[in-house]
């Protein structure tokens, strides 16, 4: 797990910890809205923030969004319900989530985001994200020195409605569109999901078979866009995510 990752990771249970009063009552009540723990990374965050939740004595009401907006609604509308004291979310949308998150503060209950940043200020508690832009760039300069400056590549988005992808992948364009010789054959987002990526690898590579290299979004998908490239024998194909 790199540093970003653990950071984040972190920062659910910090958010967990801030809301610590002096003893918390078996009413107390934390609510942890998060994408599909298929993924790895949101199942450790979720299980990260629950752990530390129910360590400062809450009860802990773990939801899943599976990116959908109009789900996250109704788990806000279920954490409002039970009257939850907090709720720690990482986002479905940028957009979408405004009105969730300000809902709840006008029901009095604070949200802190992790990951996943909203585009307006002022109605989160806190927004705990990573310098994604920056990350993206240190990987797209490996990712140049791996491919040698020059051959052509693919890249898999996350996410399209998450700011996160955009900024990832202009963070990898700035750095990777200085070299001339390094030719982007196919863009195709996978949504973060591993299985989504192997399947587009697999289009991909019959489209493109001379492919030299492949940029991704997340680790998720460069773990699914590496299967199908061994599952096709092409282990020479350099995945950078």
């Amino acid at each position: 797990m790199n540093l970003t990752k653990r950071t984040l990771l972190a920062g659910a249970a910090v958010m967990a910890t801030l809301l610590a009063p002096a003893y918390a009552s078996a009413a107390d009540l934390i609510a942890i809205i998060t994408p599909s723990h298929d993924n790895p990374f949101f199942k450790a965050e979720a299980e990260g923030a629950q752990k530390r939740a129910e360590e400062l004595g809450y009860e802990t009401l773990v939801l899943v969004h599976d990116d959908d907006p109009n789900k996250q609604n109704q788990l806000f509308d279920t954490a409002i319900a039970r009257g939850a004291n907090a709720i720690i979310l990482d986002n479905a949308g940028a957009d979408a989530t405004v009105a969730p998150v300000r809902r709840a503060k006008e029901a009095g209950i604070p949200s802190f985001l992790i990951d996943r940043e909203i585009k307006e200020t002022g109605i989160a508690v806190s927004q705990i994200v990573s310098n994604n832009y920056q990350g993206a760039q240190l990987g797209a300069e490996e990712f140049v020195r791996l491919m040698g400056e020059e051959g052509k590549y693919a890249e898999l988005l996350g996410r399209e409605a998450d700011t996160n992808a955009g900024i990832r992948s202009a963070g990898y364009h700035d750095v990777i569109d200085q070299y001339p010789d390094l030719e982007m054959v196919a863009q195709q987002s996978a949504n973060w999901s591993q299985t989504e990526a192997y399947e587009k690898m697999e289009t991909i590579l019959q489209a493109t078979p001379e492919i030299k290299g492949v940029i991704s979004g997340n680790d998720t998908m460069a773990m699914g866009a590496w299967a199908a490239l061994k599952a096709a024998g092409r282990t020479d194909v350099i995945v950078v995510g």
